[in-house]
């Protein structure tokens, strides 16, 4: 017999999508107010900033994103199309592609990290201590999401961790 969620995980469920969007929401809306595209952006640039040679194939940018890009194509596009990003052609594989960071790329993730960090800041951090962020990082590794690997990969690259 399949057990059915308890009340109580199911209410944690509810408060979970909730607040997740809430808060993205509220940053979205953050880096707008500051004049930046919108979050999905930054993701892409600072995974491909963080890729060795600043550089991914489509697919691994896709599975690196912090926010769930459906349309990562279209995505490409218009980082393509205001110079944040270059296409290149795979040379082993002709029929492969890769993306690939520029320097205004490089530099408008910088100056959105201001408005993002901000926007963390007042929408989490303000409400969290840091001994209940960690508390909340453990929880939420225990459902799937390593805050191990963030910390760690914001350590290796001299990103606060996202």
């Amino acid at each position: 017999m399949k057990r059915k969620p308890s009340t109580e995980a199911t209410a944690a469920w509810i408060r979970l999508m909730r607040v997740q969007s809430r808060v993205l929401d509220a940053v979205e809306q953050d880096l707008k107010k500051a004049g930046f595209p919108p979050l999905a952006w930054y993701d892409a640039l600072l995974e491909l900033s963080r890729a060795p040679s600043g550089e991914m194939r489509p697919v691994e940018l896709e599975k690196q994103m912090l926010i769930p890009q459906y349309s990562t194509s279209r995505l490409i596009d218009r980082l393509v199309d205001e110079g944040l990003a270059a296409r290149r052609e795979c040379k082993i594989d002709k029929r492969g592609q890769f993306v690939e960071i520029t320097e205004a790329g490089r530099e408008l993730q910088k100056k959105m990290w201001g408005a993002y960090s901000a926007a963390i800041e007042k929408h989490v951090g303000s409400k969290l201590s840091d001994a209940d962020a960690t508390k909340l990082c453990g929880l939420l590794d225990r459902l799937g999401c390593s805050c191990s690997d963030v910390k760690a990969a914001a350590a290796r690259d001299g990103v606060p961790a996202r």
